[in-house]
């Protein structure tokens, strides 16, 4: 396993904000998929949702997502629906230690709710739009789960210091119990 860690959540659970300060904690370079395919493209993710649909974009994120999980020292936060395809899990899986920042649907509408720059929150139910999202990809981001983190209504360095006591138990586990 690569010394990598890949944050995945919905949108809103804080993968980018999360991301940066961790990284720069962990002396990581930070790469958060939605920003890598938005500057490749030249364009936002909503124009390319318009103009290539969801499956475009998933196609562009695919691609993505395998190189970026394929570098070593990095911190990735992924999009939403990174996980909806197998490949995209597989390469997470096998591209670090995967966090998943978990939320509720009401909890991160409370995040969201006034960002228009999420094309699958512009429904006229946001937060059934929400619902239905987690209910659908949840078990894809546990199956992915290396570690699970609850990212409520705690502030930033809570769940850091929450998600780096989790890492230093989790290496203390591997050293432990090294593969046979």
């Amino acid at each position: 396993m690569q010394n990598n860690i890949i944050l995945v959540g919905l949108m809103g659970a804080g993968k980018s904000t999360i991301g940066r300060q961790l990284a720069r904690r962990l002396n990581l370079t930070f790469y958060d998929s939605d920003k890598v395919i938005e500057e490749r493209t030249g364009v936002g993710i909503p124009t390319i949702f318009e103009i290539e649909g969801e499956a475009g974009f998933r196609e562009r994120e695919e691609q993505v997502i395998a190189e970026l999980t394929a570098m070593p020292n990095i911190l990735l936060a992924t999009g939403g629906g990174s996980v909806l395809r197998e490949t995209n899990r597989q390469h997470i899986k096998e591209g670090g230690c995967v966090i998943y920042l978990r939320a509720s649907a009401e909890h991160l509408f409370q995040r969201i709710k006034h960002d228009r720059s999420r094309p699958l929150m512009q429904t006229s139910h946001p937060l059934q739009t929400l619902r239905d999202l987690l209910k659908m990809r949840e078990p894809l981001y546990l199956e992915v789960a290396d570690l699970i983190v609850p990212t409520g209504k705690q502030k930033v360095n809570v769940i850091l210091r929450d998600i780096y006591t989790k890492l230093k138990q989790l290496q203390e586990v591997s050293h432990a119990n090294p593969p046979a």
